[in-house]
């Protein structure tokens, strides 16, 4: 068992590369945070195909969520001012808005400022 959560992310885009480290240098969340493509995925329990598809948040026992979820478990463990925008994202009448959300800027990366060719979002696996 790892003693860390893991937020795992395209390492390939540019987008996701500047937002891991907005991540890392201000929201600070309580885990590892690392490019899928250095990172052993069968030991987390993930599909490449599904770490092309969406940012992964990984629980030292092996739980997997995806997308905005993996955002909203990633802010409330950056505790202080962060934990309540992670709490409303999970709540019934903002899941939607925010998963919906998650998949039209995840669709659109490669147009967003640091977006590449290379961010393109795969299909769902």
């Amino acid at each position: 068992m790892r003693p860390r959560p893991v937020l795992v992310y395209d390492g390939d885009c540019g987008f996701c590369t500047t937002s891991a480290e907005f991540a890392e240098r201000r929201v600070r969340p309580r885990c590892d945070i690392v490019p899928w493509q250095f990172t052993d995925l069968d030991a987390l329990g993930v599909t490449r195909e599904r770490a092309e598809y969406e940012v992964l948040w990984v629980t030292p026992a092996g739980a997997v969520d995806g997308g905005a979820r993996a955002v909203a478990k990633a802010l409330l463990s950056a505790g202080g001012v962060w934990a309540p925008l992670g709490a409303t994202l999970l709540l019934p009448g903002v899941r939607w808005a925010a998963r919906y959300a998650y998949r039209l800027v995840a669709v659109h990366r490669h147009r967003l400022p640091g977006g590449t060719p290379a961010c393109a979002a795969p299909r769902r696996p």
